[in-house]
Parts: structure tokens; sequence; C-alpha cells
């Protein structure tokens, strides 16, 4: 697609390693001018890159494997993306290797964080994919519009503007049924006209422990619901005033620790105005202020067996933030966009403990809640898009941010209420302060015959530690009784990336490449034994990229394949970078004729021996324990569509019933049965039912 015929509708290209198709969602006109309603896929797997570093997909269309539950196992079917598992949900989202607070997850253009110390609930642990309209991928620092630090890049979890021209009303709805219990409901319902509109949704999502191919019982239970609304004034065409609130709730189990997830309350309200077409030079403002509140319990009896002392940890997360963004027509080949944003977060914790359940509980309740850190950040940015010519496009962002740190914590690590450190905690009350630049320069340029479009961009990004790095100990910490905290020690992590890529059509083909190679230095790495767990810079080397090619046999039969490598070194020590996903590709075949599809997909991971022993992610226990092997699963899939408001899909995973685990599979814990340095396996053969409708009236 030429860079100067870019659509206004929104496109989607969805391919990549599954039953895929192309496909244009919303509307297109004919020569004659008349509206041509284009259906969209029944199933897909993974989509497919059209826009340079950008995916944007549709969370409400049913894919394979069983329609996600969280926004990281709804993230691991895009290519590039990989999750650090540790049972049944709330894994931890991977894109290119990096994880954490190097991928910016924003929710409605909001910044969430979680409040676990251990990483029960990273940001996509709160999302039910779909509830939202559509989710956008951001590789690399090759933009500076979504918040600090994005040195992996960002994702954006989206809700379309409900705006109505005449009134009406639309809804989307959805029922999952499949293996080991899996039930989903979702619904959402919007009503309104030319002054206004009334949205609401629910989701709800339950699991029991699943068995794996191998017929063993995982402790991997959970459930999980939500409820959103959206309040909306729109008194001209141009102007849009959004109130917007959710509460979400739920309990999950983990076979890879001692604790369970026994709440994950997080209550959520925001205030949105959009302005367009001010002036001919102002074309657009977007500003929001938002409040994000996480309640989260960990428990060792709730969803367990009850054994020995009883504990209960309550974590919490106050976050309020808010942004400002102008969009300037500063020529007609000339755009610019102008901002600021800013947040500031507040983490507390409480503890309860007792022979049994209810005294734990009781405890728990009566205790008072201490702040351990205190964070805020302050960014000015600015983004520039300038058409060079019909072919050749230029992008340019810089930004720079303010950040502030506090430790507010008397004690690093307590064992049963007694701090193991004699002195304290030597950075109580110290404030670390760091001023921190990013920026990137793209350039983009269409080939001949308005085939496709190759790119090379090159971007910067600074990240200062977050909540987890800092609350391990220092490098030179050598036992838990004398550690020193990393509040103070660990320095800002400097990632500088090169980007190429092309992506590319022609008669029955279709394909994309893109390749990135970084230096970071002074990357910020856990060690997480020998105990204890220490926080460090090193400098490293990551390079890879990702690729996929698709022929289509004809009208309804299509060929795809996708590749996905990361490679990364570890620079100081001279060896791997710890916590790499091995290559992985995707071979699918599909039919559809847009009334019935089938299709199958066969996915290989390839072994890992590149490792770091030891050391690793932010994720509890999350480091590399030994090679894992390779595995090749197939899955089947097929649909009906009854009309272009319903369809009935289903699939099975893992046909041939496949024990395997991922790479970045935590170890299983002894205490439920698993062997040291033994991986989680996945599930074995899952069926799954989903029947989904999209009303417009």
């Amino acid at each position: 697609m030429g860079l100067a015929n870019r659509p206004k509708i929104l496109i989607q290209l969805l391919s990549g390693g599954g039953l895929m198709c192309m496909t244009i969602t919303g509307h297109a006109q004919n020569p004659s001018g008349n509206t041509i309603e284009i259906l969209d896929e029944v199933v897909v797997t993974a989509p497919q890159s059209d826009e340079p570093l950008i995916v944007r997909t549709n969370p409400k269309t049913p894919r394979q494997p069983i329609p996600a539950h969280d926004g990281s196992e709804y993230l691991k079917s895009i290519p590039g993306f990989s999750q650090i598992r540790k049972g049944g949900t709330d894994g931890d989202p991977v894109l290119r290797g990096m994880s954490g607070s190097r991928l910016n997850i924003l929710l409605d253009g909001q910044q969430i964080y979680g409040g676990c110390g251990n990483r029960m609930d990273p940001p996509t642990a709160y999302v039910f994919p779909e509830s939202y309209d559509q989710v956008s991928v951001i590789k690399g620092p090759q933009s500076v519009l979504n918040g600090a630090g994005s040195s992996a890049g960002a994702v954006l979890f989206e809700r379309k503007e409900s705006t109505f021209q005449k009134p009406g009303w639309s809804g989307h709805g959805g029922l999952t049924v499949g293996s080991t219990g899996r039930n989903d409901q979702v619904g959402n319902a919007r009503v309104g006209n030319s002054t206004g509109y009334l949205e609401v949704g629910a989701t709800r999502t339950e699991s029991g422990n699943y068995q794996d191919g191998a017929g063993r019982t995982i402790h991997s239970d959970y459930t999980r619901w939500s409820g959103n609304g959206a309040l909306g004034w729109t008194p001209t065409a141009d102007t849009l005033l959004e109130f917007s609130t959710t509460h979400s709730d739920g309990e999950a189990a983990y076979a890879d620790r001692s604790m369970d997830g026994s709440q994950f309350e997080r209550d959520h309200y925001a205030l949105k105005l959009i302005r367009k077409n001010i002036t001919p030079l102002i074309q657009k403002v977007d500003a929001q202020i938002y409040y994000n509140y996480v309640d989260h319990v960990m428990d060792n009896y709730t969803l367990r067996s009850a054994t020995g002392m009883q504990m209960a940890n309550n974590p919490d997360r106050k976050t309020t933030g808010a942004h400002l963004k102008t969009t300037l027509a500063v020529t007609d080949k000339t755009s610019l966009v102008l901002g600021v944003d800013g947040k500031q977060d507040v983490h507390t914790v409480r503890n309860g403990s007792g022979a049994t359940p209810a005294s734990a509980q009781t405890m728990l309740l009566a205790a008072t809640r201490d702040q351990d850190m205190e964070f805020s950040q302050y960014g000015l940015f600015g983004e520039v898009s300038h058409q060079l010519s019909k072919e050749a496009l230029l992008l340019a962002g810089a930004r720079l941010d303010s950040h502030r740190g506090e430790d507010s914590r008397n004690c690093l690590s307590r064992v049963g209420g007694v701090c193991q450190q004699a002195a304290g905690n030597t950075t109580q009350g110290a404030v670390d302060k760091e001023t921190l630049p990013s920026g990137f320069l793209r350039y983009e340029q269409s080939l001949p015959g308005d085939q496709g479009v190759w790119y090379a961009g090159l971007g910067h990004a600074q990240r200062t530690a977050d909540y987890w790095e800092r609350s391990k100990f220092s490098p030179t910490s050598a036992a838990l009784a004398t550690g020193t905290s990393a509040f103070l020690t660990t320095d800002p992590e400097k990632t500088t990336q090169l980007d190429l890529g092309l992506n590319w059509h022609q008669g029955p083909w279709q394909g994309s490449l893109s390749g990135f190679y970084a230096k970071i230095d002074d990357y910020i790495l856990i060690r997480w034994s020998p105990a204890p767990t220490l926080t460090r810079n090193v400098d490293a080397t990551v390079l890879g990229g990702e690729a996929d090619l698709a022929y289509k046999i004809n009208e309804t039969m299509t060929l795809r394949s996708s590749l996905a490598y990361v490679h990364g070194d570890n620079d100081t020590d001279n060896k791997p970078l710890a916590q790499q996903p091995p290559l992985e590709f995707r071979l699918a075949a599909d039919y559809d004729d847009k009334t019935y599809s089938a299709g199958v997909l066969w996915r290989l991971a390839a072994s890992q021996d590149r490792l770091d022993i030891g050391s690793g992610n932010i994720v509890f226990g999350g480091a590399d324990i030994n090679e894992s092997a390779g595995f090749g699963v197939v899955s089947v899939n097929g649909g009906y569509r009854l009309n272009k408001e319903i369809k009935l899909t289903t699939g099975v995973d893992n046909v041939l019933d496949q024990p395997y685990a991922e790479h970045l599979s935590n170890d299983g814990l002894a205490a439920l049965g698993f062997p040291a340095n033994t991986r989680i396996n996945e599930p074995g053969r899952t069926v799954w039912v989903k029947l989904s409708f999209d009303l417009d009236r």
C-alpha cells in the first residue's frame, strides 16, 4: 500500500500463521459509488503488519488458540510476542525478548501498574480483550506518543468513540465454552444520538484446572469479571466529552509459587475531551485525566489446601495521570503532534498471618497499610510527519521525561514479621531524580507500482528502573541479612535501536519482513539465584525480527507462514542474555468462503540452549533454569457465519495432545509435585466453541 494512499477507513490485513484472509473492516465504495459491506474473517490466529512497525487487530473476532481471556494471552498470537507463563492466566507479555516496563501497556489511553511485588498481576491481567474495539502494537522505540521509556514498544487496548449521527444503537456479545470448564461471557451495548451516548459492558471468564498432554492436572483455575460504562456528550460533530468507569475483580491459582491471587480488584475513572477541526492549523486536541486503583490480595489458603502457617499479603497501587495532545496541520504535507503527559503512583502493602485462614484474614484486615515506594513522571513530547513526495515519508519525534522515585521502606525483607536486616533499609527516605530523553527518526518509501513500502528507522529510549527492579538487593549484596537496597544503585536503561523492514504484495503473494539491531547500555538484569535476589546493570546487544508470507491459491484458499527470532547477548559478562524466547515458526492453510471456514495451524518452537542460569526478568522466579526442548503443536478450527451478524466458531487446540512447555514458562512449585527445574506444561488437547454477534441499528 503506497504512502499517499493510506485509507481513511480501518484496514486490516490479517494473516500470519493461521486461518486468515485479507479483509477490510468497514465499508468501501464500488465504481458506481454504492457502499459495499465487506464481512470480516470467521476465525483468525495472528495479524500481519500493514503499516511499518504497527500491527492493528480486532479483538472481537474469534481466533485460535481458544479466544483469549486476558491481554497477554491475546498478544502471544502476534508474531514477535511470547509470554512468561506461570499456569492458566496472568502471564507477562514479551515482545522481541523484552518484557516488564520496557513494553508500555495503555488501556484506553491510561497507564496502569500491577500491585503484586511478585508480578501476579501485570497490566494485561486487568484486560478482557473482547471488551475493546482495537489492539494496536507499535514495535520498537519508534514513537514518543505513548508514555516514557517504551524501548521494546507499546501496546494500546482501545475503545472507539461511540458517536452517533442519528438515533441508534449497537451491540456485541459472545459466549465461549471449552475444555476444563472454560466458560466466557461478554456483552457490550451502545445507544445514543447526535448529542450524546451511553455505553455499558460486562465480561466474565472462568476455567478449572487444566490437564497437560501427559494427563497431569495443573493448579491453574481462575475466575475473572468486569463491568464498564461510559457517558458521552457530543454537542457538535467535532466535540466529545466522555466520562468512563470500570470495576473488575477475580481470583487465580498459580503452579509456580506458594501463594495464589484471591483478589484482583480494580477501579478506574477517566474524563476525556476531544475537539477536532478547531482551526485550519489546529486539527485536534485530545485531553484526558484518569485514576486507577488496584487492590490485590494473595494468600496460601483460599485456592489451595491450607497447611502450615497461613499467610496473606495485600499490596495496592494508586495511579493518577493525564495527557494533553494537540495535532497541528503545519502544511498540507506536514503534521505535528505536541503534548505533555504525567502520572503519579503510590504503592502500599499490608500483611497478615495466623494458624488458621480465619486468623490470618483477621490479622490482615486489622493491619495498617505501609507505603513502600512512590513515583512520579512528567513528560514533554513532539512527533512530526512530513510527506517528502508521493512516495516518501519522513517521521521524527522526541520527548523529555522527568522522573522522581522515593523509597519509604523501613525493611527490605521480613520473615515471620521479623526484619532480616539489622540496620533496616539504609535507603529509607532516599529520593532518586532523573531527566531522560528519547527520540526516533524514520524514513518510509513506497515500492514501484504501489506494491508496498520499505522503511528504516533509528530510535533511542531511556527507561528508569521500575518498582520491581528497585525492590531487589544491590549488586554488592552477598547475604540477605546484610544486603542493601538496589533503589539508588540501578542506573537508567538506554536503548539505541535500528529498525529495517519491508511490507510487500504482488498478485497472489503478500509478505512482510522486519528486522532490528539494538545496543542497550545499562540493561537492567535480575539475578534470582543464588540468593539474595539482585538487580544489576549490564551492557547488552539484541537483534532479530519477524517475517511472514502468504499465498492466495484462489478466492477461498490461502497458505500462510510466519517466523520470529531474537538473539540476545550479555556483553558485560560475555554470555547469552537471560530469558530470550526460541525461534518460532508457524505454517497454516485455510478455507473461507465467507459462510463456512476451516483451517489448520502448525506451530513449531525450536529448542533453546542459550542460557544465563539464575538470571532473568521481574516476574517472581522468572529465571533461566535449563535448556528447553523444541515442540510442534497442531490445531484445527472451523466456522459458520449464520448471517452478517452472527458467527459460530469452534476449534481443537493441540489436537495430538502433545505434552510441552514454553521456554519462558516458570518452573513448578515442589509442594505441588513438580520436580526441581521442571517447567509448567501447557494445556493438552482443548476443545472450544464460540458464538458471537454484532448488531448495528
